[in-house]
């Protein structure tokens, strides 16, 4: 018999379905009616419920797993669990303090490269061969996703690839807060046209020869050079007054 929790779950309109499964999910959390170590239903189940695709729904629920508030299992037996909300406290209290407008983009700029550099110089004395190969993989899939066209796939991947450096530092203060930051990115990111950053790749791939390297300085040097040009296109394709824009564009204006 289906918990009576989840028959609040309502079908979602049309718009960005994912972000509304998630938050209904986050809201029930929230209420205190999911509690740690709680089991979602099936995907079918829930797929249904919400009235969406098992893709939709799965890119709600790993946009959830990446807050930290659930778990995603494989295998027999395995579905989408609550777990404890640490993590993801800190993602909501920003994203909460991004739709406030209290967070802008050279904010998200200046905390990715604070806590970025921190990240890189931990994720080079751990990283193993496996790890490696991880970024590698990350770095070819993303590219693959540019060529073909498809933009929420490659910035999905490039957001994945910071996410994989924050995993790999094994610092649950830098995950967290990590992927707190990356939440909001994904969302300002998705609110803008689609746009051409064909220069990533070849930066990745200088990135990861320096961190095969266990060169933290010239890593660290390389993340943030494409950070701050990063910043700069989204200041170009932004939605926000023309003064607003500016003011925020200035301290790029030499990249």
């Amino acid at each position: 018999m289906m918990d009576s929790n989840f028959s609040d779950f309502k079908k979602v309109k049309a718009g960005r379905v994912s972000d509304e499964i998630a938050m209904q999910i986050r809201a029930l959390i929230a209420a205190g009616k999911l509690h740690v170590d709680s089991k979602l239903p099936s995907e079918r189940v829930l797929a249904e419920q919400f009235g969406c695709s098992r893709n939709t729904l799965r890119e709600a629920l790993r946009s959830l797993e990446h807050a930290g508030l659930i778990k995603l299992h494989i295998g027999v037996g395995g579905g989408a669990v609550v777990q404890n909300g640490s993590q993801g406290a800190i993602g909501s209290s920003l994203l909460d303090m991004y739709h406030l407008g209290a967070i802008n983009p050279k904010h998200l700029t200046q905390a990715r490269i604070m806590y970025e550099t921190p990240i890189i110089r931990l994720a080079i004395d751990k990283a193993t061969s496996e790890d490696i190969e991880a970024l590698r993989k990350n770095i070819a899939a993303a590219e693959a996703a540019r060529e073909s066209g498809d933009f929420d796939k490659r910035i999905e991947l490039h957001l994945d690839f910071h996410r994989e450096l924050a995993r790999i530092s094994d610092n649950p203060i830098m995950i967290a807060v990590m992927n707190g930051v990356l939440t909001i990115m994904h969302q300002f990111i998705r609110s803008l046209d689609p746009y051409d950053n064909s220069y990533v790749t070849p930066s990745r791939k200088r990135f990861l020869r320096h961190f095969i390297k266990r060169d933290a300085e010239a890593a660290v040097a390389e993340m943030e050079t494409l950070l701050k040009r990063l910043e700069k296109k989204y200041l170009s394709k932004a939605k926000l007054p023309d003064k607003a824009i500016a003011a925020l564009r200035e301290p790029y204006s030499k990249f």
